[in-house]
C-alpha cells in the first residue's frame, strides 16, 4: 500500500544502529501537509526544537537540493533535500555541526486516503553523537517524532479550518 522510502544504501535502517518509523493518519488533504513540511517558516509550529530554519541557495521554500540550517535534537544541523516528489515524499540528508562523523537521513511519505492522509515518517542516525544520546534514552527520538507527527496533524488541522 504505502510505497518503500529510497534510502542511501549508507543509510540505509538495516545497516544504522538508529532506525526509527513513525506513522499517523490525519484528516487533512495532502495539499496541506505538504504546505507545512515546504515551509521553512512553519516548521516552529510543529517540528520539537526547530527554532529556526535557514535556507541556502536563495530558497524560500525546500526543493530538490536545498540545503537548510536549523537545530534539531538541541544540535546546529546542516541538511539537504535529497528527495523531492511534490505532495508525496520528501527527504533530507545531514548532521550536526558538531559532530560532522554523525549522519541522519529523515524521509516523509504523504498517502492521500479516504478520510485524509497517511504521514509516514522515518529516520536512520548513525555516529557517535546520535548513539550517545540514544544509549542516555532510547526512546527519545522515536517520542520526539511521536511528538512531532501530532503537532504537525495539530497544525494541518487548524490551517484547514481557518
Amino acid at each position: 500500500m504505502f510505497e518503500a522510502i529510497r534510502w542511501p544504501d549508507a543509510m540505509r535502517p538495516s545497516r544504522s544502529p538508529i532506525p526509527f518509523t513513525n506513522e499517523l493518519e490525519v484528516a487533512v488533504s495532502p495539499e496541506t501537509i505538504w504546505s507545512l513540511l515546504t515551509d521553512p517558516t512553519a516548521w516552529p509550529s510543529f517540528y520539537p526544537g526547530a527554532r529556526h530554519v535557514e535556507l541556502f541557495d536563495g530558497h524560500d521554500r525546500f526543493s530538490a537540493g536545498t540545503r537548510f540550517e536549523t537545530n534539531l535534537a538541541g544540535q546546529d544541523v546542516a541538511a539537504v533535500v535529497t528527495e523531492f516528489e511534490p505532495l508525496t515524499r520528501i527527504a533530507w540528508y545531514g548532521g550536526p555541526k558538531a559532530s560532522p562523523q554523525s549522519v541522519a537521513y529523515h524521509a516523509w511519505i504523504i498517502t492521500p486516503t479516504s478520510g485524509g492522509v497517511h504521514l509516514w515518517t522515518e529516520e536512520t542516525m548513525q555516529g557517535p553523537l546520535w548513539i550517545e544520546l540514544a544509549k542516555q534514552d532510547p526512546a527519545a527520538f522515536w517520542r520526539t517524532h511521536e511528538k512531532l507527527l501530532a503537532d504537525l496533524a495539530r497544525v494541518a488541522v487548524e490551517r484547514e479550518r481557518a
